[in-house]
């Protein structure tokens, strides 16, 4: 039986959220479904990609034009947004995003994959909804960044704390979950040593992170990146859209880091 793009956005959206930004930007929801790409970001090398692949789906975690709820209006006569527009529609690809029912999951998919992709699934003490308590075996700062970095592939995290000091609990949190309101309530109560955030405004937690350190607190703090700590998830998503539509070609679209450290 034939899959079509409405059948698999019905799949995903099973939650039934009143308000979520989980939406079909473009393409006809009734065509049949010829192949799926996933990817963290829908960058115009990401939909160059996914067209070459033959994939007519694409399902990307983050937004198309730079803002997570809608194209902000000043874009409307930006060159780079009519000209990523108009690749959109000449390539035929429907994109539907899939941010908050992927965060939904229980657990949140994004951070299984990300705890998954570390080996420590097994380590996980509590999954809080926007957070998860990793039980660490007893190993420094600089350990964990490097197994960290090696684990996902990644060149370069940015840390504050002593890289001497010893790890045993660490609090993560992905993607913006990095933020004070989020983070920072976490260090006391949970007894961390370490927080590991996808991204925070730098004034918010890692300003809270250096007043401890200053203090004399055994605490530290590590940051991803947004997409370093998110793109485990999508591929781990990926995966169950090819359990789930077996038969229909699922490809994970990699990209390159968004910085490089000059």
């Amino acid at each position: 039986m034939a899959i079509t793009i409405q059948d698999v956005m019905e799949r995903l959206s099973g939650t039934g959220l009143a308000h979520t930004v989980d939406k079909l930007a473009s393409g006809n929801p009734a065509d049949e479904v010829t192949g799926i790409a996933v990817a963290f970001m829908p960058t115009v090398h990401v939909i160059s990609q996914a067209a070459r692949l033959g994939a007519n789906l694409l399902i990307p975690h983050e937004a198309l034009y730079y803002n997570h709820f809608a194209p902000i209006d000043e874009l409307k006569e930006d060159p780079v947004y009519l000209d990523k527009l108009r690749l959109i529609e000449q390539s035929g690809i429907a994109i539907f995003r899939n941010h908050d029912h992927a965060h939904l999951q229980n657990p949140d998919i994004i951070t299984a994959g990300l705890l998954k992709e570390l080996d420590w699934s097994d380590r996980i003490e509590t999954n809080y909804p926007l957070s998860s308590i990793v039980t660490l075996p007893s190993m420094t700062l600089q350990a964990v960044v490097e197994h960290i970095k090696h684990s996902l592939g990644i060149g370069y995290v940015r840390v504050i704390g002593d890289p001497d000091m010893v790890c045993e609990r660490a609090g993560v949190l992905v993607g913006y979950r990095g933020g004070g309101s989020t983070a920072i309530p976490l260090v006391h109560p949970e007894r961390l040593d370490v927080l590991i955030v996808g991204e925070s405004q730098e004034w918010e937690t890692p300003e809270y992170i250096r007043d401890a350190v200053q203090q004399g607190k055994h605490t530290a703090l590590i940051v991803l990146g947004h997409a370093e700590s998110e793109v485990p998830g999508m591929r781990l998503f990926a995966e169950q859209l090819r359990e789930m539509f077996a038969g229909v070609d699922v490809h994970y679209i990699e990209e390159q880091p968004l910085f490089r450290i000059l």
